[in-house]
C-alpha cells in the first residue's frame, strides 16, 4: 500500500526513498494540486502523473532523466531548419495554448512516452495558476502567427522542471527544447529535469542519473528564480 496524503496542502510527502520499484517511482496518492502542494513536491523531486480515472499519483523515480543545458544536442539538420527563418521563438506568450496542445493526443514528433491524456483539466488549471504566479513558464514556436510547437514547466531557483512539449510542425518541439537550453545556459541554470527518459530525449543529450544525485541539484531551489522576462534566441545557432 502506498501512503495517502493528508488534505492539508502543507503536509509533508513521504521520504522519496520510500518510492516503489514497481511501478517505478510511485510514492504516494491523494492530496490536491494547490500551488503550495505542487511547489513543495517539486522542491523534493516529486511530480504528479495520473489519468482522469485515477486519484492524484505522486512520483519520484530513480534513475532520473535530466538534461544539462550545455550538453543539449543540436544536429546539423535541425540547425539548418532553424536558420531558414521559418520559426520564431518566444516565451510566456501563450502558456494556456501550449498546455492545451500538450494535452492533445500526439501527432508529429512525439517527445515522451505519454499520450497526452494524463494532462487532465484539473492539471491544466493547476499549472495555469502556477503560471499566473510566475512559477510555471512556456516556450513557444511560431510559424507566422500560428503556434507550431512548444513546451512548459516550472522554475525553482536555477532548475527548470520540464513537464511536457508538443509539435504541430516537424522539429518544432526540438527547436523549443534547444532554444530553452541555450537560454538556460545564459541564465546559468544548472539543470533541466526531464523526469522519465525515452529515446527522443536521450538523442537530444538527456541522460539518466541516480535519484540521490538528482536531489543534490535541488539544494538551490529555494533561491530566487533565475528566469528572466527577456528571453532571447540567437538566430544563428
Amino acid at each position: 500500500m502506498i501512503p495517502i496524503l493528508s488534505t492539508d496542502p502543507k503536509s509533508p510527502f513521504p521520504p522519496v526513498e520510500q518510492a516503489l520499484d514497481s511501478p517505478r517511482g510511485l510514492l504516494a496518492a491523494g492530496g490536491d494540486l494547490s500551488p503550495v502542494r505542487l511547489v513543495n513536491a517539486y522542491r523534493h523531486g516529486i511530480f504528479p502523473w495520473y489519468s482522469g480515472d485515477q486519484p492524484i499519483l505522486w512520483w519520484s523515480p530513480t534513475p532520473r532523466c535530466v538534461l544539462y543545458p550545455d550538453r543539449v544536442h543540436l544536429s546539423k539538420r535541425l540547425r539548418r531548419r532553424f536558420n531558414q527563418g521559418q520559426f520564431k521563438v518566444t516565451a510566456d506568450r501563450a502558456f494556456e495554448q501550449v498546455i492545451e496542445q500538450c494535452a492533445q493526443p500526439r501527432q508529429a514528433d512525439p517527445v515522451d512516452e505519454h499520450d497526452g491524456t494524463w494532462i487532465t483539466a484539473d492539471m491544466q488549471t493547476a499549472y495555469i495558476r502556477l503560471h499566473q504566479l510566475g512559477i510555471a513558464h512556456s516556450v513557444e514556436i511560431w510559424t507566422g502567427d500560428k503556434l507550431a510547437g512548444g513546451l512548459y514547466g516550472l522554475v525553482l531557483g536555477s532548475v527548470f522542471f520540464g513537464e511536457s512539449m508538443f509539435s504541430g510542425k516537424t522539429d518544432a518541439s526540438k527547436i523549443a527544447l534547444v532554444a530553452l537550453c541555450r537560454q538556460l545556459q545564459q541564465w546559468k541554470f544548472g539543470l533541466m529535469d526531464c523526469q522519465v527518459s525515452n529515446q527522443h530525449l536521450l538523442s537530444m543529450g538527456a541522460e539518466e542519473i541516480p535519484r540521490v544525485e538528482f536531489r543534490q541539484h535541488l539544494n538551490g531551489v529555494d533561491a530566487p528564480s533565475r528566469w528572466e522576462k527577456d528571453f532571447k534566441c540567437d538566430p544563428c545557432w
